[in-house]
């Protein structure tokens, strides 16, 4: 307990715990997307648990980091391959590649799934039947993306601290943030549906960016975000606008 004495230790405890609430945004979005179609009442169990899952994974792969950088080494190379003037350079396929292939293309196909019913304003089933049939089924969805949404996150806690101590710990009180404020994230999101429309299409992002790290393009994760809390402020000044102009029409 040593190092909890020296001032750089709570440094980077408070680094890490904000950066894991950064990286933890696109899992909340997720999260207050899919709950969103459970009766009130189970919608903040649901997000819990998912969140409670996602902290539990977290800590296993946290431990398992031997098995998560054997998944960064190549077991097949592709050739490369020349189209006219296109060139297609090779591609190294890993373990890790194929997780993030199947993770993007699941988010891409959920996130335009939902945009689609949402656009088509089809009916909502009985809440019966969305209890029986969508709950354990929502969990799993969370679950999927907590394993592809993990692998960024422990991979950038152990790139700024060796000690397994200081990132549990800034991964619980991560968690514990997101979990104090996903009820408000999702009641906000859910409130307007021109949100719910943005909140889809940043997954659909974040789904493409999965999907060109999986074949060796990274895209820094700083212009995701710009674009993210730009877009974001700018649908929030619409919003005001909006509820402005309907006060006025209102008077």
């Amino acid at each position: 307990m040593e190092i909890f004495l020296h001032t750089s230790t709570w440094f980077i405890l408070l680094t890490l715990t904000f950066l894991e609430v950064i990286l933890g945004i696109d899992n909340i979005i997720f999260i207050s997307i899919v709950t969103n179609k459970l009766p009130q009442k189970s919608q903040a169990s649901a997000r819990n648990i998912g969140l409670v899952v996602a902290l539990v994974l977290r800590i296993i792969l946290l431990f398992g980091i031997s098995l998560i950088m054997s998944l960064d080494q190549s077991f097949y190379t592709t050739e490369k391959y020349a189209f006219g003037d296109m060139v297609i350079d090779p591609i190294a396929i890993t373990g890790k590649a194929i997780i993030f292939f199947i993770g993007g293309m699941f988010l891409i196909a959920k996130s335009t799934s939902e945009m689609f019913q949402k656009l088509e304003k089809r009916k909502k089933q009985p809440q019966e039947k969305v209890k029986s049939m969508s709950f354990f089924f929502i969990i799993l969805q969370i679950i999927a993306l907590d394993v592809i949404f993990s692998f960024d996150s422990i991979l950038t806690a152990i790139g700024l601290s060796n000690s397994i101590l200081l990132i549990i710990i800034s991964l619980i009180l991560s968690m514990i943030v997101m979990m104090v404020f996903s009820g408000s994230v999702s009641r906000f999101i859910n409130r307007f549906p021109s949100l719910q429309i943005l909140a889809l299409s940043f997954l659909i992002l974040i789904g493409f960016t999965l999907l060109m790290q999986a074949i060796g393009k990274d895209i820094p994760k700083g212009y995701i975000y710009f674009a993210i809390f730009f877009s974001l402020i700018v649908e929030l000044i619409n919003i005001r606008i909006r509820k402005r102009n309907q006060n006025q029409q209102a008077s």
